[in-house]
């Protein structure tokens, strides 16, 4: 059985906004293992046309997609919020072996159990091609830009 991962449900706002943010954090590190131990072991995805079930399955999704999209750096932000569920709007960029910059607009739809593990991904993106001078999101986001407050752009 997998350790809890805090907060747990049922979120408020605040709780909520740890969520995204601890999802945000582990997602920028690139590493697969760490990502995959805040899903439960039979978690179920729907990501963009690809569904995946289990942990060990979105280990190796996530390996191909950093193989695949580089540099990558993401902002996640709260949209809205029920007791066990949240909802995200989330922009990502990166680029391809080529040097090819992509902009990714996307939303997650998050459910989880009582340990705080997600159960369920569904998520939903769009990749818009970018001049490298067009970045805005470089790595980790900086600590003065964290909590409520601090949307992404639309665009």
């Amino acid at each position: 059985m997998s350790e809890p991962r805090p907060p747990l449900p049922p979120f408020d706002r605040a709780a909520a906004l740890a969520k995204v943010q601890a999802a945000e954090d582990a997602w920028n590190t690139c590493d697969p293992h760490r990502v995959s131990l805040a899903y439960t072991e039979d978690s179920q995805w729907r990501n963009r046309d690809q569904f995946v079930v289990g942990r060990a399955a979105i280990v190796e999704f996530l390996t191909a997609k950093w193989q695949r999209e580089l540099d990558y750096a993401l902002r996640k932000s709260l949209w809205s919020f029920t007791s066990d569920r949240i909802a995200v709007r989330f922009q990502y960029e990166c680029h391809d072996a080529s040097g090819q910059w992509f902009r990714s607009y996307g939303n997650e739809l998050w459910e989880f159990d009582e340990r705080g593990l997600m159960r369920r991904r569904e998520a939903s993106i769009n990749d818009v091609p970018i001049d490298e001078s067009q970045r805005r999101i470089f790595g980790r986001r900086p600590d003065d830009e964290r909590g409520d407050g601090f949307d992404i752009p639309l665009h």
